[in-house]
């Protein structure tokens, strides 16, 4: 019977990431924050991206007690220029990206007709364009190196609506469609594109916490689903998790 050394026994079990590189945008705060500091803590090479520089600073800080050289960088990521100098700037530092996890969003709430052009390009340059423009900076590499994982953060609002939803659902139902066609265009190469689509969660996202924050989901929560994904067996595939309180709100 072959012998399991303790090294490797150790790496797979306490560092099953350990080989790999991984950028998550919207990493400075909540959700993002979360699934950042759970991939590090498996051992992946960390890169977070995000708008403020004060907020990413703070969860940059928080990052080194789990990983050694976290990358964080100021972004736009629904901004062509940004990514491709956050892309190249990410895999000269860390190397290949082998996990991307599209986290960068926007809630703005209210009646569609009552919106203006404006919040309609934020939400969805930010929720939906983004998405395309990283994505395709990345895929490249991961295509050369024959695996890779892009895992989108969605909402249980792509599959459902509500009132004062129009540009949130719009832009959540779209990531959707483009998650599902992009999975399959990049399967044969090694590459598992993924949705995770989570309900009621227990950050400031849309400007305030929920009211019974006992019964939404935490940051942890989404972070754990993530984590398994990543760690799937290659020879498998799962393309969408839907996540939902235990209790209804």
């Amino acid at each position: 019977m072959a012998r399991i050394s303790k090294t490797s026994s150790s790496k797979d079990a306490g560092a099953p990431l350990a080989d790999r590189v991984a950028l998550v945008t919207g990493g400075s705060r909540g959700i993002g924050r979360a699934i950042a500091l759970r991939l590090a803590t498996m051992g992946a090479r960390l890169a977070i991206c995000g708008r403020d520089a004060k907020t990413l600073e703070t969860a940059a800080a928080e990052l080194r007690s789990a990983s050694p050289q976290p990358f964080s960088r100021v972004a736009d990521v629904s901004r062509p220029a940004d990514v491709k100098t956050l892309i190249e700037e990410v895999e000269a530092t860390l190397g290949p990206i082998s996990i991307l996890v599209n986290n960068a969003g926007i809630g703005l709430f209210g009646p569609a007709h009552e919106k203006t052009e404006e919040d309609w390009n934020r939400v969805l340059d930010t929720n939906l364009k983004s998405v395309f423009l990283v994505s395709r900076a990345v895929a490249p590499s991961m295509i050369r190196h024959g695996r890779g994982d892009i895992i989108n953060i969605s909402s249980l609002a792509g599959r459902n609506t509500f009132a004062g939803g129009g540009l949130y659902c719009a832009s959540k139902w779209g990531l959707q469609g483009l998650s599902a066609c992009m999975a399959e265009d990049l399967r044969d190469y090694g590459i598992r594109v993924s949705l995770v689509c989570p309900g009621s969660v227990a950050t400031e996202f849309s400007g305030h916490k929920p009211k019974l924050a006992t019964k939404a989901l935490l940051p942890e929560d989404v972070a754990h689903a993530v984590a398994m994904l990543v760690t799937q067996r290659e020879g498998s595939f799962v393309s969408e998790v839907q996540m939902r309180p235990l209790r209804k709100v």
